[in-house]
Formats: structure tokens, C-alpha cells, sequence
């Protein structure tokens, strides 16, 4: 276990299956600690109706330090992340201690919200951002686009690459090439 590697991946309602399993298990295949929490105690249910029991309840890891965050897309899982404070709040406090937040599918729509794509690049769903038009934010088309300590990707087919970026942020290429090497996508 990669211990200085805390990374936390909230669920809500409605999340994206495909984002959050294939980001939990690379993270996890990486060493990375990674903390799985619902927005309240219990499963929770994908938007395909897929039922993941969370290592913790949101509230009780708010005091803790986390390296990263990732937010699954999906809806209204994304939606749901968007509506909770405590998410904008661990996102900035993440932030502004150096840390990475990321976002894949509709959820970088939360990371605009709280106002952490400002002056960056980023992707999503096709038109997410765009609907969300916000003015300093150049959306680009990318699978996968990295922009300091915001990572941000398109959707459920982009899922395998924007896990491999995670780890590569964290942890550097070599680590990143030693998970891709046993995934066999060769």
C-alpha cells in the first residue's frame, strides 16, 4: 500500500458504474489508499442500477487529508455531488493544499461549479461544460486532459485512460506503466 497516497472517490446516487469501479481498481491496483464513501451511510445505486457499498459514510472522512479526489460522472449522480456543500467544500480544501481533483463524464460540471476550472483546460460529456458556458474555461475534446492539479475526462469509454492518468499524477509514468503492463492492452 502506497501509504502518502490518499485518494477519496465520493459516490452519490445515480453515479456512473463503469467510472467509479474502473477508477477504484486501477487506484487500488496502483497501492494507492482509497477511501470509497457515500454521500450518506449505506449503498448506493448507479445509474444502471448497480449497488456498491461505500467504505464510509461522506461525514465521517470530512477531517481527513486526501491527495486526490475523483468524482464519477453519471446522472443524476453528478447532479447529486454538484448539490452537496461538503463536496465543494473537501474539492477547494483539496485544492488549495496542492492536491489533484479530477472529474470524468458530466461531473467536471461540479469542479466548474466550484469555481476549479477557472483558467484551465478541461473535458467532459459532450456539452456539459458547454451548457454550463463558463466563460474562462477552455473546453476541449480530448479524452483525458490534464491541467496542473485538475484532471478532467469525456465518459465511461475513457474511464481505462483516465485511471492510468490518475496514477501518473500521483505516483509518475513508471508506476502508471507498471499497473497498464498487467491490464494487457497490448
Amino acid at each position: 500500500m502506497t501509504e502518502e497516497f490518499h485518494v477519496l472517490v465520493p459516490l452519490a446516487e445515480g453515479f456512473e458504474e463503469l467510472e467509479a469501479v474502473t477508477v477504484i481498481d486501477l487506484l487500488r491496483r496502483a497501492g494507492f489508499h482509497v477511501t470509497v464513501a457515500g454521500l450518506r451511510s449505506g449503498a448506493v445505486t448507479g445509474s444502471r442500477d448497480t449497488v456498491i457499498l461505500p467504505d464510509s459514510a461522506l461525514e465521517e472522512v470530512l477531517e481527513r487529508e486526501f491527495r486526490m479526489m475523483v468524482l464519477p460522472g453519471g446522472l443524476p449522480g453528478s447532479d447529486n455531488l454538484n448539490s452537496d456543500p461538503r463536496i465543494h467544500q473537501l474539492l477547494g480544501r483539496i485544492a488549495a493544499s496542492g492536491g489533484f481533483v479530477a472529474a470524468i463524464c458530466a461531473a467536471p460540471k461540479v469542479l466548474a461549479s466550484a469555481g476549479l476550472l477557472s483558467g484551465k483546460r478541461a473535458t467532459s460529456y459532450p456539452g456539459v461544460l458547454d451548457q454550463m458556458a463558463p466563460p474562462d474555461v477552455q473546453v476541449c475534446r480530448e479524452a483525458v486532459v490534464r491541467d496542473g492539479n485538475v484532471i478532467t475526462s469525456r465518459g465511461p469509454g475513457t474511464a481505462l485512460e483516465f485511471a492510468l492518468q490518475l496514477i501518473e499524477a500521483l505516483a509518475g509514468k513508471k508506476r502508471r506503466e507498471e499497473v497498464e503492463i498487467q491490464l494487457q492492452r497490448d
